[in-house]
This record gives structure tokens, sequence and C-alpha cells, in this order.
């Protein structure tokens, strides 16, 4: 029996949804690139779900169905605005999640028609939660969803409690987008497994996000911001960045198992984090990440990948750096339901094996013997 540490380059299931060939990503066939310049949020979650882009009417349909469901039950609201005002946001998303499924109807019903409607539902409340949580730990009253926002624009507008910028409107969507479905990553995998037992989508997406709050997975961009807290300025990037490699420090941001030749969504964010600097007039964080770039590459040959640019990014948008992760699991909700949905369609109970390397032929000895 050989083992894969990691489960590294082991093909563990056949899927449609996305795709990492050559160093390209594809959702549903459709280069990443294309849907980052072209496409918005909802097409895209539409597109993960149903296998094809939307009709106008489609889009419009979703567009309604996501603004209508965003309000969370009262209950779920109170209890996320009692929480300890100090809890990380992604343990305050995965019991608010798991509450969910208590004020629906439609928990326990698995049928193809439920499943999707739980889906829009899900992903239509994760903002709400996120934008909640936020709020009242800071002191202020939740803001309700507008159902005539779209999705990115309803997410700023919720957490700043105004109608947001157009730009920014356009970098959340664009993230949005970059952070929708990655294959069978770690968290994705574990929605997969925990749907394969034929439990509930409420319980996969549970599982996910606790899976995503893991600092190997989704919690890196987050890193990457206090990294660059640290450094503070452009000037003490080297100096910086060369004691942590000489220490043998791990650099967030950087590298990935699947991709060797670098990240294609880490050049998006870049774009997006220049741009923003532009225009909030303070160069600051993109000059910092530029520099930290070509250092990292100059001396361990590694490139960004997706967390990288998307700290600064956020940063420039007024977003707490411990939202990042949050952020990222309310687009990745897309790509784990539409995995969930895969999965009920044609399942099968994923159990693999373990080579088992402690002792053998051991014999039990009574307790006044031992």
């Amino acid at each position: 029996m050989s083992v894969a540490k990691g489960l590294e380059g082991v093909v563990a299931l056949t899927s449609q949804i996305s795709s990492i060939i050559d160093g390209v990503l594809t959702y549903r066939g459709i280069n990443i690139d294309e849907l980052a310049e072209k496409a918005n949020f909802e097409e895209v979650a539409f597109l993960l779900w149903n296998g094809r882009l939307p009709s106008r009417s489609e889009l419009d349909r979703l567009k309604r169905q996501l603004g209508e469901e965003a309000e969370l039950p009262p209950d779920v609201l109170a209890q996320v605005k009692s929480f300890p005002k100090d809890i990380h946001p992604m343990a305050a998303l995965r019991t608010a999640v798991s509450s969910l499924a208590l004020h629906d109807s439609q928990a326990e019903d698995n049928s193809s028609d439920a499943n999707l409607a739980k889906t829009i539902r899900l992903t239509a409340q994760m903002p709400t939660i996120i934008t909640a949580l936020y709020r009242a730990r800071e002191g202020l009253e939740p803001v309700a969803p507008r159902p005539d926002f779209g999705y990115a624009r309803n997410f700023v507008y919720m957490l700043h409690g105004k109608d947001p910028d157009p730009v920014a409107v356009k970098a959340i969507d664009k993230a949005l987008i970059l952070h929708a479905d990655h294959e069978l990553n770690a968290s994705t995998f574990a929605a997969r497994v925990t749907t394969a037992t034929l439990s509930d989508i409420y319980s996969a997406v549970t599982t996910a996000i606790g899976t995503l709050k893991g600092p190997l997975h989704g919690g890196a961009n987050e890193r990457v911001m206090m990294m660059l807290e640290e450094v503070g300025t452009v000037g003490r990037v080297e100096e910086v960045i060369t004691r942590k490699l000489d220490n043998k420090e791990k650099i967030m941001g950087f590298g990935h198992r699947v991709y060797k030749d670098g990240d294609p969504r880490a050049k998006h964010l870049r774009e997006m984090s220049r741009q923003l600097a532009e225009q909030t007039g303070d160069s600051t964080w993109y000059e910092m990440s530029v520099i930290i770039e070509e250092l990292i590459e100059r001396k361990k040959g590694l490139k960004p990948n997706v967390d990288f640019y998307s700290a600064s990014t956020y940063h420039y948008l007024g977003i707490p750096r411990d939202l990042f992760t949050p952020i990222f699991a309310m687009s990745r909700v897309t790509g784990w339901t539409a995995h969930i949905l895969e999965q009920f369609s044609d399942n099968r109970l994923i159990r693999p094996r373990a080579e088992y390397i402690g002792p053998t032929h051991q014999a039990y000895v009574p307790i006044e013997e031992r």
C-alpha cells in the first residue's frame, strides 16, 4: 500500500465544474481570465451551478432571488449580534450557517429542487451574516440588505452603511469571481466527503467553512496583511523580508501546490490593487506588495498566488483583515454548493484507507499489572 502524503497527486473523483490544466484555470471550460474581465459574479454562480452561462432573463431572475433571500431569520440575526466581540469571524460564520438549517423547512430535503433553492439561499445570506457580525462588534446596527442591489454592491453597502463607489463594487465583484471555485481544494473536498454520507447542504457547507478557516487554506490573505503591516513602509521591505527568509519563516501568499508557473488569478488582483492605490492616493500597500513580489521571486523563485494581492485590495476597500477569509467563503460557497450538487447527482461514499504504522502483536494487560 503506497501513501501519497496530503493526497498530493491523487485523483479522487471526476468533476465537470472547474479544471486546472497546464496552469490554466477554467470554470465549466471557460478561462478564468475571460470571466474576470467580462462576467459578473452572479453569472459565474449560475455557470457553476448549471453548467452554462445564463440568458438575460435567467440572470435577472437569479439576481432577484439573491436579493430576496438575503435577509436573515430574526433568531439567527439576534444570535450573530450576541456573539462575543473578540470571536474570529470565521468561527462566527461557521456557527451562523449551521444555525440557518434550524430555520429552513427544506433543510432535510435532498431533492434536486430543494438543494438548488438552499444553494441560492445560503449564497444570499452569507454576506448578511458577515456584515452583521462586523457592525455588531463595532457597536453599530446591522444594515438590512437591498434587494435591488447586486451581490457585490449589497455586501459593501451592508458593510459600510452607504452606497459604495463603482470601483469598489467592481473590485469586490472581480475578487468574488476569482475565488469562486478551484477544483478539488481542501474545503471543497471536505464538503464532498460530508455530502457523500447523504448529509444535508448546511452540514456540508459548515464543514467547508471549518476547513477554509485554517491558515494553510483560506487564512493566508489575512496573514499577508499582517506581514504588510509589520513591514509598515516601502523602505523597510527588503530588511524585514530578508530577515524572515534568513529565519526560515514562511512568506504567505507565494507558491501553490498546483501552479508551478504562477497563479493565473494573481495578476487580476494585482491590477485592482494598483487601481485602488491610485484612486485613494495611497500607493504604500501596493508598492510594498510589488517589491515583496520581486524580492521573493528573485530569492526563492516563487510567484504570488491569489491570496497575496487580495490583501492590499481588501485593505484599500476599508475591509478589516479578519474579514478577508469570510469574503473568500461568501465567494467559494458557490463552488462548494456546485460540488455538493454534483456529488448528490452521482454519489458514492468517500472512504479512503490508511496505512497502519503503529505497534503490532500487542496483548491486553490487566489494569492491576500496568
